[in-house]
């Protein structure tokens, strides 16, 4: 009898190459001896999505969505395949799903779709005779029956997903990093491995810039109340737990110092200060499914304002041509301004909800070292500060010191 249903996803780094492949296939053997019931969820291997989008580039100026959706998705096909063969090797026996074969029903919004609904009926019969099934990871299928790929990030979502709907005790998401730290321990060395953390805790800083697990898988898991253990495939430890409920009677204030250098900031600049001027500027850049994150809009001075908001870099031309010289004239501002030499900090903790003075000790640590903040956001547990791009890195520092996160 099994001791637990675990789903456990692996990243492009953890299978890149045959040895890492073996090493899987050897770790998911040792998990099936002590008599658990395991369901893999496999990415592409180490860069090969990006491989393939170079040669997408190189081949055509058009890429029509549902050829890339159908080009990406066979790096994890290829890559469930051999891990298959890796298992048999082991007297393991393993089958290969595509996201379709699994059940995964996505909508049509080819290179990032967006999942309807799982029926797992054909995983559900492996587990029940014995295999182990291997899914591909960030694809489905859509309701016009076309293949479909979830983004970058998708197999953690895939894998929370399949967890969710195979009713799994747990989802274990291995990557090349051994757990969920205080901050980027690339640039803090003294940044610690977190042992537990709540969803809530753990959206605001994969929001601001921690970048595993995806976003979306948690925000997934969180809804679902799926259990995550985010680990490492390199030295299989045990990694940082991430539940709905908090683990520690008394919690951190502050559970983390993350950053972010992939945005850029625009500010619309002298706008009328009249009613439904801000509706129709984020509608405009909403019909263009342009992401917009933080937005400040200063106090009216004669009439008029400045809006500025921030948006992923990526998406800046974007921007720029839907403000083109019309849209301006219509909301009737003067200019736009852009800047992409920005840098966001933040501090992440359920403890400041009960703790009055973390926003002061933010503003002063910046302050003391000369750093100006362009623009602050906050939410209950997250307080978020627009800089210089290139006093980011201080800032982790500093502020990783001063919330007493140094291990």
């Amino acid at each position: 009898m099994s001791v637990a249903l675990v789903v456990q996803k692996f990243g492009g780094t953890s299978v890149a190459d045959p040895e890492r492949m073996r090493n899987v296939a050897d770790h998911v053997a040792r998990c099936r001896r002590r008599g658990d019931s395991v369901v893999l969820v496999i990415s592409a291997m180490g860069k090969e999505t990006d491989e393939l989008l170079r040669m997408a580039e190189r081949v055509s100026s058009t890429r029509p969505g549902r050829e890339m959706d159908m080009l990406i998705t066979a790096g994890e096909r290829k890559a469930v395949a051999l891990l298959c063969m890796a298992l048999a090797d082991l007297g393991v026996a393993a089958h290969s799903f595509t996201g379709s074969q699994a059940g995964f029903l996505t909508d049509t919004n080819h290179r990032n779709a967006r999942i309807l609904e799982v029926n797992p009926d054909r995983i559900a019969d492996a587990i029940e005779e014995g295999i182990v099934p291997v899914v591909a990871g960030s694809q489905g299928v859509s309701t016009e029956r076309d293949v479909t790929f979830l983004g970058r990030g998708g197999s953690d979502t895939t894998a929370v997903a399949l967890a969710k709907a195979l009713d799994a005790d747990m989802c274990e998401l291995y990557t090349d990093v051994s757990g969920v730290f205080t901050s980027d321990p690339r640039i803090v060395t003294a940044a610690t491995k977190i042992s537990s953390i709540t969803f809530d805790e753990l959206l605001e800083m994969t929001a601001t810039g921690c970048p595993k697990p995806a976003m979306r898988s948690v925000e997934v898991a969180h809804s679902h109340d799926v259990a995550l253990h985010i680990r490492s495939a390199f030295t299989w430890e045990t990694g940082t737990l991430v539940t709905n409920t908090e683990q520690d009677m008394e919690q951190p204030i502050i559970r983390a110092v993350t950053h972010d250098l992939s945005e850029s900031k625009v500010t619309v600049a002298k706008v009328p200060d009249t009613p439904g001027l801000a509706a129709t500027l984020f509608r405009m850049l909403a019909d263009e499914s342009i992401d917009v994150d933080m937005i400040v809009q200063n106090t009216s001075d004669a009439g008029v304002t400045d809006i500025s908001f921030t948006v992923p870099s990526d998406q800046l031309s974007a921007v720029t041509a839907v403000l083109e010289d019309d849209a301006i004239k219509q909301l009737g501002a003067e200019s736009i301004r852009t800047d992409d030499s920005i840098g966001r900090v933040s501090v992440v903790g359920a403890g400041m909800k009960s703790n009055p003075g973390v926003a002061a000790t933010v503003f002063e640590v910046l302050a003391a070292h000369d750093i100006n903040i362009q623009m602050i956001s906050t939410s209950a547990i997250r307080i978020s500060c627009v800089i210089d791009a290139q006093q980011c890195e201080d800032a982790v520092q500093l502020l990783h010191t001063a919330m007493g996160l140094d291990g």
